[in-house]
């Protein structure tokens, strides 16, 4: 395995460090701020281990496929079942999150990675193509900008899947959140969606307007936001404040918002940037993607990508200090 890199992006006051392995965002500064704004890694064995999707590209399909399993071209095919031995989750145990990509172009604002999927690694077909665009402007914004090719008929549906804390304490607790979405997907006890929306009106999943998330034993959030029924142009999908003023809003093309409360997350013996392990409702995941188990969910957005098509998919991320 190629030995992986790390790359600074600087631009105005925003400093981000990127990993070549599994393209992961490690590190996001503000400067005035003593703390990092998302959950990483100095150590790179970490990624290996309690923290192997904390920021990583995941793919080729992220999130859930039910039963391991999705027909494809009129043939079943089999995934690789890496969750308690029944479910494709993040692409399996080979996905994405695993791979050292290649640097293909950097400089001070901008880095440019690229990765080879072997056709059938776990089950998926096709020769693929995944590259991954970093790029920071002077008003404090983050670009990703992913693009992917295949040579047969596949599924691609990618998410950069970091966890936010703005407050850099222990938990999200006194975050706020807010969603541009009037529908969620329920899921079932394994975290599958049923395969139909639901309004959020009346429920627990309704952040129409921005109000308190953070530690809530009682109500599991890892569920997807509805934003729209395709892919489509730059669209606000959610805005987190912390208790410290710091804000973020993200921006993107994609037809769901995967929100993940970390209420599992336990790094321990591993640190993450501030010298000490990670535990539950540590940071919360804010991933842009298509809904989750869409091969097997004909109503779902379509992630079928066929020779000669190119996926792409672009995401944002405003940072503003307080009294921005």
């Amino acid at each position: 395995m190629s030995v992986a890199q790390q790359i600074t992006l600087n631009a105005g006051e925003l400093t981000v460090r990127l990993l070549t392995l599994g393209a992961t965002l490690q590190d996001v500064m503000l400067e005035g701020i003593d703390h990092s704004l998302t959950l990483g890694s100095g150590d790179l064995s970490a990624y290996g281990r309690g923290m192997e999707y904390f920021g990583a590209i995941v793919g080729p399909v992220a999130n859930r496929i039910a039963g391991a399993s999705a027909s494809l071209g009129g043939q079943r095919i089999r995934f690789d079942a890496n969750e308690r031995g029944v479910t494709t989750l993040h692409g399996g145990r080979t996905g994405t999150h695993t791979k050292v990509w290649d640097l293909l172009e950097v400089g001070n604002k901008h880095a440019r990675m690229q990765v080879n999927l072997p056709d059938g690694e776990g089950g998926f077909p096709g020769n693929r193509t995944i590259t991954a665009a970093f790029r920071v402007d002077d008003e404090g914004s983050l670009r990703l900008d992913l693009t992917a090719t295949t040579d047969a008929d596949t599924f691609i549906n990618l998410a950069n899947h970091s966890y936010w804390n703005l407050d850099g304490s222990d938990t999200i607790e006194g975050h706020k959140l807010s969603i541009n979405a009037e529908y969620y997907t329920p899921v079932d006890r394994t975290l599958i969606p049923e395969g139909h929306s639901e309004e959020v009106a009346g429920t627990p999943f309704d952040f129409r307007e921005l109000r308190a998330v953070g530690v809530n034993p009682d109500v599991l959030l890892d569920h997807n936001f509805c934003l729209t029924g395709a892919r489509g142009p730059l669209r606000h999908a959610c805005r987190l404040e912390g208790q410290s003023g710091i804000s973020l809003e993200i921006e993107t093309t994609e037809p769901g918002l995967q929100v993940y409360d970390g209420s599992s997350i336990q790094t321990a013996p591993w640190e993450g940037i501030q010298a000490k392990p990670y535990g539950a409702y540590a940071g919360l995941a804010l991933e842009p993607q298509s809904w989750p188990d869409a091969p097997n969910r004909p109503r779902f957005p379509r992630i079928q990508l066929a020779p000669g098509q190119t996926y792409s998919q672009t995401t944002l991320w405003h940072f503003n200090k307080p009294g921005a």
